[in-house]
């Protein structure tokens, strides 16, 4: 689309956030280790669901071009512009936890701040989703805590899932000239000043858990600018395959 509204911009990258970890929670749907938290992951998913379809509405009426749908099942991965983080692989039970909690540390802090918006439909979708995602962080401190401090085997493992995401978790922080515009307007959170919360949360956590805070390294990032790794182009091929394969069709 040409010249898009820096406020649908914005909604997008919140919507493709929510879109695409909804989908990897989706594919735990039968697999994780207890009943229970098979439930709790497609529920955390499905909220994700509704906060990504609602930001993208929005985006997609501020910048009339279709709906929702067409969002999400229209793009290509170049056009995606969520975080790194979400779209790293669900791996085992550990490298899920570790890659929600980061996230969950991240959207209540996020949310805290965008309910504040000058923009009522931002805002609206913040104080919504702002209960959601204090859930969403209960479950998944709850469960860095049991591995980290359970078995030398589920410590283990919870230290390497880590180690293993914390190079993505720099780009959380990253504004660009699209959101810093916005920001200027009190439209937008700036997600520098999410840093010290996140950081002291997480930091947190981690040594209540028995684990190791990971060194500081240099980080992933273009996510944002629709620069992603090699695991999101899979996903929207799965996604997306329906409505390529039949566009427009309808049940």
């Amino acid at each position: 689309m040409n010249n898009p509204n820096p406020v649908a911009t914005y909604a997008l990258r919140l919507g493709d956030n929510g879109l695409v970890l909804a989908q990897r929670l989706g594919a735990w749907c039968g697999h994780a280790p207890e009943l229970e938290i098979d439930l709790a992951l497609a529920n955390i998913g499905l909220d994700l669901l509704g906060q990504a379809r609602n930001f993208l509405s929005y985006a997609a009426e501020l910048n009339g071009c279709g709906d929702e749908d067409t969002l999400a099942f229209g793009r290509d991965e170049r056009r995606f512009s969520n975080l790194l983080l979400v779209e790293q692989p669900n791996g085992n039970f550990a490298d899920t936890i570790a890659r929600q909690f980061f996230i969950d540390v991240w959207h209540v802090a996020l949310f805290s701040r965008l309910v504040n918006s000058r923009d009522a439909q931002l805002a609206a979708i913040a104080a919504k989703g702002l209960k959601e995602v204090r859930y969403h962080q209960r479950f998944s401190r709850g469960w860095l805590e049991r591995l980290g401090n359970g078995t030398e085997l589920s410590n283990r493992k919870m230290q390497q899932a880590v180690d293993n995401l914390w190079r993505f978790t720099g780009e959380l922080f990253l504004a660009d000239e699209v959101e810093l515009s916005q920001v200027e307007q009190g439209i937008a959170v700036d997600p520098r000043e999410l840093q010290a919360e996140w950081q002291s949360a997480v930091h947190t956590a981690l040594l209540d858990s028995g684990l190791q805070i990971p060194q500081e390294a240099a980080f992933r990032s273009g996510g944002k600018q629709g620069l992603h790794s090699e695991h999101l182009g899979p996903l929207l091929a799965e996604m997306q395959y329906l409505q390529r394969s039949h566009p427009g069709l309808q049940w």
